[in-house]
């Protein structure tokens, strides 16, 4: 792609990013979200290869179908309340309606099925966007509406996210599906939390997006795409191989590590809203891509293939690491010690 055609779109990215954010109107907020999916079609295009048209044709009509119903429920909002204001939406239809309209721009259960298709039809990076940047304004928009939403409707939302991100993720070979189900299970994490105490699910998408990045620039670094290359980079780079295995780990929340602690937080949280049926059995189903993370993890590090594997012997050249990986990845193993200090802010 060109170059000044990349900046382009990757400058309207940030400004509907930021226009979205920083917006009290919705007519304002749902058009930082049209400028946000205008500048990621090229991206996601950007091969030709028809699995990019397709990605890009379903992430177009999902999100068009999505900005719709939020332009519908501020309408309808406005019409009954007079209030263009976010913050103000008070009418209950509208309320039920904004929740399905984000649902889908997240990529939340039963509206889930287009993130899996769109990520595995792009590059890593454009796939690094999709998962972290294009869910910023959407958990914006869910951050500043949290009180008027429906929470019948987000807890069984959560639940049915994390269950299926789980379950569906465990028979894939792909690794970029397998993060995609990694993604909505993440997401119900954040949903369950989102009416209870916003800060909280808004840290939950940060440390998550902050994993995210490492594992997705890694995996690009190596040039790795499916879990039958994933096993033969060991030998290649060590290092980063050992490091991808530990941000897996972290992602899958297990105690020493990062990830633990959204997870820890999030539990306590909803156990304190007398929620803490909902917190077992989302503990519980998070089991399931726990599964999904430790075959990541053992195909990265412990195991070299017992059989010949059905794939081209890629070359791999020895270059240094980038730092923003090494950061990142840091980040993503070393911040639980730091908690005290988030629990202060939140």
């Amino acid at each position: 792609m060109n170059p000044q055609a990349k900046l382009v779109f990757t400058i309207s990215l940030l400004l509907g990013t930021s226009i979205t954010i920083s917006s009290n109107h919705w007519v304002l907020a749902w058009t930082g979200l049209e400028i946000n999916t205008l500048a990621i079609l090229p991206l996601i295009s950007k091969s030709h290869h028809p699995r990019a048209i397709e990605a890009a044709t379903k992430y177009f009509l999902v999100q068009a179908a999505a900005s719709t119903l939020i332009l519908f429920s501020s309408m309808t909002n406005a019409w009954q309340t007079g209030q263009w204001d976010i913050t103000q939406l008070t009418y209950p239809t509208s309320g039920l309606i904004l929740t399905t309209a984000i649902a889908m721009k997240l990529g939340l259960v039963p509206f889930h099925f287009w993130f899996p298709e769109v990520l595995q039809g792009t590059s890593m990076i454009t796939g690094l966007l999709l998962s972290t940047a294009m869910k910023l304004p959407p958990m914006a928009l869910l951050f500043m509406t949290s009180q008027s939403l429906n929470p019948t409707l987000l807890t069984l939302m959560a639940i049915l996210s994390t269950a299926l991100g789980g379950w569906m993720g465990l028979n894939q070979t792909q690794i970029r599906k397998i993060l995609a189900f990694s993604s909505i299970s993440h997401l119900g994490w954040m949903a369950a939390v989102i009416i209870y105490s916003p800060k909280l699910a808004l840290l939950n998408f940060y440390l998550y997006a902050l994993m995210t990045a490492a594992t997705f620039l890694t995996l690009n670094s190596i040039k790795t795409l499916k879990l039958s290359t994933l096993m033969t980079t060991w030998v290649k780079t060590p290092a980063l191989s050992a490091a991808l295995m530990l941000t897996l780990l972290s992602l899958a929340g297990l105690p020493p590590l990062t990830g633990f602690l959204p997870k820890w937080l999030i539990i306590q949280e909803l156990t304190k809203q007398g929620m803490a049926p909902t917190a077992t059995i989302i503990a519980l189903l998070s089991l399931l891509s726990l599964f999904f993370y430790l075959r990541l993890a053992y195909c990265a590090t412990i195991t070299l293939p017992p059989h010949t594997t059905n794939h081209m012997k890629l070359w791999h050249i020895n270059k240094p690491t980038n730092i923003l990986i090494a950061s990142l990845t840091t980040m993503s193993l070393t911040l639980l010690p730091v908690s005290p200090m988030i629990l202060t802010i939140v």
